[in-house]
């Protein structure tokens, strides 16, 4: 169940929000959902999805968060805000950084200083794992973004308000991810490859939705938390695809990673483990440790280690990722 009865999505329209509006609306009791993101068009078509009619509770409030102003109308009141708005193409963020760091870093500080002054009671966070060790601007503003929401708990000062991140992989079929992609190219007969070492995390949409909830619902502040997920050699992922398809090898772009990684080393110091997911903080002091520990039934991690796509100890099938494909992506899917 829901704790809180009144919630905004920044960045509502997008595969995410709209995912995560469906989750919401089956809970009972949600007195308002604001859906806060700046293309009307979106809005519009997600309206026809969810029209007020049949939940009256629903709201779509145009916006943007560089616009702090806006922010502050449309926090009032709310009590839980699940901030996805971002600027996510890596290559987009190579050619345009300041409008990256308008959206994603100033962006984020609106949302914190908006939450405080209308007493939001808890910030959720969406992250990535570009976001740990970045060699990419967009990684760059996102680490920026969950810096400023950590650090925001420092200065909340004694109002009840939480500010955790959630940080996870490539979202399965999200919108300008690789599988959408390679499913595209693999109808000319050719799938472009940067770099046959590569490899990435997967998560579902069902189970980055499930990850937020658990943070909505068990967050103290201050936390990261990182799913528990399987890789996927990127090579199996063309081969589940397009087996009879040639591969192209291109080089890697701008800014791209051969493997990502969710957890640094450093970071490995401040985290603790349970049976779905790692949750990281900044520091640590002796007195927390156990309550932590009972919070949220998990155990410190002793021995330093980074938490790497490359070194995943679950890595997928190639008929693992076909299955996940015709679930998730594209009930009718065929090998090409």
């Amino acid at each position: 169940m829901m704790k809180y009865k009144s919630i905004l999505i920044t960045g509502g329209t997008g595969s995410f929000g709209k995912a995560f509006t469906k989750n919401i609306i089956k809970q009972k009791g949600i007195k308002r959902l604001v859906i806060f993101s700046r293309d009307e068009w979106k809005q519009s078509e997600m309206a026809k999805e969810f029209p007020t009619s049949k939940y009256p509770f629903i709201r779509f409030f145009l916006g943007d968060v560089r616009d702090k102003g806006r922010l502050l109308r449309a926090f009032k009141d709310i009590e839980l805000v699940v901030h996805a708005a971002a600027l996510k193409q890596v290559p987009a963020a190579e050619y345009n950084p300041t409008e990256f760091i308008s959206t994603n870093i100033l962006g984020a500080q609106n949302i914190i200083e908006a939450a405080i002054l209308q007493q939001v009671k808890k910030v959720i966070a969406l992250s990535t794992d570009k976001a740990s060790a970045p060699i990419n601007l967009y990684g760059a503003t996102k680490l920026c973004s969950d810096k400023l929401f950590i650090s925001a708990n420092n200065i909340s000062g004694s109002k009840n308000l939480s500010f955790s991140v959630c940080r996870y992989g490539n979202v399965m079929g999200s919108r300008g991810s690789v599988i959408p992609f390679f499913l595209n190219e693999a109808k000319k007969g050719v799938i472009p490859i940067t770099d046959k070492k590569m490899t990435r995390f997967n998560i579902t949409l069902k189970e980055s939705i499930d990850l937020v909830s658990y943070s909505i619902n068990n967050s103290i502040g201050r936390e990261i938390f990182v799913p528990k997920i399987p890789s996927y050699n990127i090579i199996d992922l063309a081969e589940a695809i397009g087996p009879s398809c040639k591969i192209k090898f291109i080089g890697i772009r701008a800014g791209e990673k051969i493997h990502e990684e969710m957890i640094t080393d450093d970071e490995s110091l401040n985290t603790f483990e349970n049976s779905k997911s790692f949750i990281v903080f900044p520091t640590i002091d002796k007195t927390e440790k156990k309550k932590i520990e009972k919070h949220f039934n998990a155990k410190i991690i002793k021995k330093r280690f980074s938490y790497c796509s490359g070194t995943n100890k679950y890595f997928l099938k190639v008929s693992e990722i076909r299955e996940l494909i015709k679930k998730h992506i594209l009930k009718e899917f065929k090998p090409y």
